[in-house]
């Protein structure tokens, strides 16, 4: 109400386009680079470089599901383009983010259904130094497996579609190019989305480092190569509004977000996480749902 331009910013990022399909060449050229190297230099640019393209990409994936690629009148577009940026990826995910993070948005925190909350298993049992590192290093592994213990869904027929795509993607690259493209693509997302530096973001989003303050952001460096994912109180504030121009909410509305807690390094966030004995998987805000909840 008090900065009605910031409506204007409501509007596809077309060069999300261009951006993704360069990525997704860019990763094809990577694994035919890798095809005869040694199996340490695999691992080595699998770590280097395939896990900076691969964790990068599921940030172009999350800007699609929120249809910033062609717009909300063309959302099928932004289905089928986000099962194109996938295939880099390994494993089959862009349907199933969209669904999911849609009930996060809608359902911050809620009980059974924000799959974004950790398990309390997981709070009960990686509460030292040891095993909190052990959790961020397999953070791809839980946020894949979690839903189906928290918020099983019904398989949509663009979850199978997804699904036969990548694999399809998966045997040609094998056929074509070998076993070591094919590890250096799944390595590449594993090490990528475990302990990495971007994946600081996955903590440093939600958990309360301070009490009373549950989502923060990061003004560092990084967004260069996230999609501003790091301009978190924006992103929740205006889901609407492509990460390119999450700067320009903050700029416009600086006295909502320049007195909030923040982040800048993820390399901290990570640390801290690990070293802290105060804070775990637990040190999130689940909230019990009431009403009627409306699912992707």
């Amino acid at each position: 109400a008090k900065y009605p331009e910031i409506k204007s910013l409501m509007k596809p990022d077309s060069n999300l386009i261009w951006i993704i399909t360069v990525m997704v060449l860019t990763q094809l050229v990577a694994l035919y680079l890798v095809k005869d190297l040694d199996w340490k230099w695999v691992l080595f640019w699998a770590h280097v470089f395939g896990s900076c393209i691969n964790h990068s990409m599921t940030l172009a994936i999350h800007e699609v599901s929120h249809n910033s690629a062609f717009g909300h009148c063309k959302a099928m577009w932004n289905r089928w383009f986000g099962i194109f940026a996938n295939l880099p990826i390994g494993v089959p995910y862009s349907i199933s983010f969209k669904r999911y993070h849609m009930d996060h948005h809608r359902y911050l925190g809620a009980d059974g259904i924000d799959v974004d909350i950790p398990t309390d298993f997981e709070g009960w049992f990686f509460c030292t130094t040891f095993r909190k590192l052990v959790w961020v290093i397999l953070q791809p592994l839980f946020y894949a497996f979690r839903p189906l213990f928290i918020n099983p869904k019904p398989i949509s027929y663009l979850e199978i579609i997804n699904t036969v795509a990548q694999i399809s993607f998966d045997i040609l690259i094998y056929y074509f190019l070998g076993i070591k493209s094919l590890v250096y693509m799944l390595a590449a997302s594993l090490l990528g989305l475990g302990l990495h530096p971007i994946s600081g973001h996955f903590i440093a989003e939600h958990y309360m480092f301070l009490k009373g303050h549950e989502t923060y952001s990061y003004y560092g460096p990084l967004n260069l190569l996230t999609f501003n994912v790091g301009y978190h109180n924006e992103h929740h504030d205006f889901p609407n509004i492509p990460g390119k121009n999450l700067p320009l909410v903050r700029k416009i509305a600086a006295e909502y977000y320049d007195n909030l807690p923040h982040y800048n390094s993820w390399i901290k966030v990570l640390y801290d996480f690990v070293t802290d004995d105060t804070i775990s998987p637990y040190s999130r805000m689940k909230r019990h749902q009431k009403g009627q909840v409306e699912l992707e």
